[in-house]
């Protein structure tokens, strides 16, 4: 079990009264030089037992600071407005640009350890819990976030202790909840899941701060001197420098987007005109059956230029109501997401309950425009694969269907609409000199491609390849994909709901 041993740590009085002016001062100092520096974000996280002073530690962080320029956000267990949305979303949608200074009181942790002690998850689901965080932070570090996790300790004794004085004072007695005192009363529990959880997630890149908070002077001394040093270090660390882009290998073999036989995949208008019809009836009807089962829907729109995303998209959009989705064009990143880790761009526009967000170009621009270019380093994109993963899953597990089209057309094809688009004047608009760069950039790509879908392609959101030679048959095929997955996804649904009826009526 994690245990704190009680050393009696404490601060003269005095000495307190020494130290601190010249503290707030260097943390005022090294405030300033992180904004001007802006080389990476700071995140601290306060952590703890119930009792042992993390608002009072918050608190004090924000009198020694420039409390103009730090983000304070808690995050209770539970009943937060994020609910219908994926449980990390509410950390990624608040994590500070560079150059700022967020404070987490309460964070991703705080959901697991809580549900593990009051027994609603086993040891296996606490397990993988703490394995997504480890990679989270794991991912946030790599992206320029200075992560600082602080575990704010007292005994059992000296809880019920404070508890007993908060609840004395007609003053502060609103601060103790039965929430506490539940808390109070599984103390070793609680203390055997937190011991499980600091010793899985502190890190070579994320360590975990423990303290002992009996003496509030040695408390809020410590956890500013910490930060304070941990601040400078990494601003006086040298800067990794900018590697030249590396050349991307032609392809020797033929890949399995050259392998589709694009020119027999064809439909006539006849039957795509009565095929389309149906199928948007059948979406609409089905799009508004989502809300009630808490499904939401993310597409992904991929392929090379004039492959025709943006007609399948409207083809979709056409059969649903516009209150209930969204169409994200993904350019070039704004100064504000370059500010933030890659994938916060596009948490962000993750979907409420019985919405749909279609992605028209998405996170996969990473390990493909960002590659071949080299907008990102080697290493940030061979990375890139298993966070992508990762985000991916996290949206499946949070009861959302995920999606992936990649359209397929040949160069010849491709030639084709570029000239047809530079020789129509309300289409001109479509076509740019960088259509024509990337496309000297076909074999590439096609590498590329290769190894995204080999590394992306998982059981829970697999590529779905689109042959779309033929605008027609393109069409079609998303919409009966679309519609497909969302009939087996309402009918698990439903089946789900039948059996805990029966197995509540049996």
């Amino acid at each position: 079990m994690f245990e704190v041993a009680e050393l009696g740590q404490k601060i003269d009085k005095d000495v307190y009264n020494q130290r601190v002016p010249e503290l707030r001062e260097a943390l005022l100092d090294v405030q300033a030089k992180l904004k001007e520096n802006r080389k990476s974000a700071t995140l601290i996280v306060i952590g703890g037992v119930e009792g042992s002073g993390k608002g009072d530690t918050v608190n004090k962080l924000l009198e020694w600071f420039d409390a103009r320029g730090i983000f304070v956000h808690g995050f209770p267990a539970s009943h937060h407005e994020d609910d219908d949305r994926p449980r990390f979303f509410q950390f990624w949608k608040r994590l500070p640009a560079k150059g700022e200074i967020s404070i987490f009181l309460g964070s991703w942790y705080t959901q697991p350890v809580v549900e593990h002690t009051f027994g609603r998850i086993t040891d296996a689901e606490l397990e993988h819990e703490l394995t997504e965080i480890v990679e989270y932070e794991r991912m946030l570090t790599h992206e320029g976030v200075q992560l600082q996790k602080f575990w704010l300790h007292i005994s059992e004794k000296e809880q019920r202790k404070r508890l007993k004085q908060l609840e004395s004072d007609s003053d502060t007695s609103w601060r103790v909840t039965k929430r506490d005192w539940q808390f109070h009363r599984l103390f070793d529990r609680f203390i055997a899941t937190c011991s499980r959880a600091l010793r899985l997630t502190s890190t070579g890149f994320a360590p975990w701060d423990i303290l002992e908070a009996h003496d509030r002077r040695f408390r809020d001394l410590t956890v500013a001197e910490t930060i304070h040093k941990t601040i400078l270090q990494n601003l006086e660390r040298p800067s990794t420098p900018a590697e030249p882009p590396a050349a991307v290998p032609v392809p020797e073999a033929v890949n399995i987007i050259n392998s589709l036989k694009l020119e027999e995949a064809t439909l006539s208008s006849q039957e795509y005109d009565d095929q389309l019809d149906k199928l948007q009836g059948r979406l609409g009807q089905l799009a508004r059956k989502l809300e009630k089962h808490k499904i939401s829907v993310v597409m992904v729109f991929e392929g090379s230029d004039a492959a025709g995303k943006g007609g399948c998209i409207r083809r979709i959009s056409h059969a649903l109501d516009a209150r209930y989705y969204r169409v994200i064009s993904v350019a070039a990143p704004t100064e504000e997401e370059r500010a933030r880790p890659y994938l916060w761009r596009f948490w962000r526009h993750t979907p409420r309950v019985g919405h749909f967000t279609i992605f028209d170009r998405s996170w996969y621009g990473r390990v493909l425009v960002e590659r071949i270019e080299g907008f990102c380093r080697t290493e940030d994109w061979e990375r890139a694969y298993a966070e992508i993963n990762a985000f991916e899953e996290q949206l499946v597990e949070s009861n959302m269907i995920v999606l992936k089209f990649w359209l397929a057309i040949s160069k010849t094809e491709q030639l084709n609409r570029f000239q047809a688009r530079e020789a129509t004047g309300y289409k001109r608009y479509k076509i740019t000199e960088a259509d024509w760069r990337n496309r000297e950039k076909w074999g590439a790509y096609d590498v590329c491609i290769a190894d995204m879908i080999e590394q992306t392609s998982t059981e829970m959101a697999p590529w779905i390849l689109v042959e779309a030679e033929d605008k027609r048959f393109s069409r079609i095929k998303v919409l009966k994909t679309l519609v497909s997955a969302l009939e087996e996804k309402l009918a698990q649904v439903e089946d789900c709901a039948i059996k805990k009826k029966v197995k509540k009526k049996g």
